[in-house]
């Protein structure tokens, strides 16, 4: 599945733009114009970044974090700031705020899109408190908890690593020889059944409800994916 941006952006002409080449870059993209506008939408479906536009009609940008963080607890979706604001004091007060990035307008397409990537790479489904959430499926790599649906699952040792590397990399289809070096460190003889058998296992505790979660892809691997809104 495709991670969901939202694009917080008051110049039509911009806003068209980024959300037109955001997409063609995979992305799924949805674009507000107003500092409100984009908290209904955060509280609608919480997207996986925010392009956040600092001047905006209502109210700026940072008050735009600042609001989401008094909204949800565990804190709100990854931010990228997007300004003409380039002043040394701009930037700290944006990353203050709680901005994860801060480009400034004019700004290059293809170095944004590797930033978003960038920043997406080191979120992607992690908690401030550490836990790895996917859906209703949680991991806390701390106390080795997994959860869905708020009922706990038991998980042997490898079971647990193989879940882990699987929602570090939500979305994203892995090989059964990625596997084995991210999970057993090491391969086996060219035998990569183990990978078949343990995501077996995996899928009998973890997906033995809807909707399913680990996919697999015909001639290529596994992947974990987000559930459909």
């Amino acid at each position: 599945m495709a991670e969901q941006l939202l694009v917080v952006e008051d110049d039509p002409t911009l806003r068209e733009l980024l959300s037109a080449s955001l997409r063609l870059t995979g992305f799924e993209v949805r674009a507000v114009t107003t500092g409100g506008e984009a908290l209904s939408a955060v509280r609608q479906d919480r997207p996986d970044l925010i392009v956040l536009d600092v001047m905006l009609p209502d109210f700026d940008g940072f008050e735009v974090v600042r609001r989401l963080k008094a909204l949800h607890a565990d804190g709100p979706p990854p931010v990228l700031f997007l300004t003409a604001r380039d002043a040394a004091e701009d930037r700290i007060s944006g990353l203050t705020a709680g901005g994860d990035d801060y480009v400034t307008k004019p700004f290059n397409l293809e170095e944004l899109i590797l930033r978003i990537r960038a920043i997406l790479r080191r979120t992607s489904g992690a908690r401030p408190d550490g836990r790895l959430v996917v859906g209703d499926l949680v991991l806390d790599p701390d106390s080795h908890q997994v959860t869905r649906g708020g009922a706990g699952i038991a998980l042997s040792p490898t079971e647990f690593s193989l879940l882990k590397v699987l929602m570090e990399h939500a979305g994203q289809v892995l090989s059964k020889e990625q596997l084995l070096d991210l999970v057993w460190h090491y391969d086996f003889g060219g035998d990569d059944s183990i990978v078949a058998s343990y995501v077996s296992y995996l899928r009998r505790k973890v997906d033995d409800t809807e909707p399913k979660l680990i996919h697999t892809v015909r001639g290529t691997g596994y992947v974990l994916r987000r559930p459909q809104p």
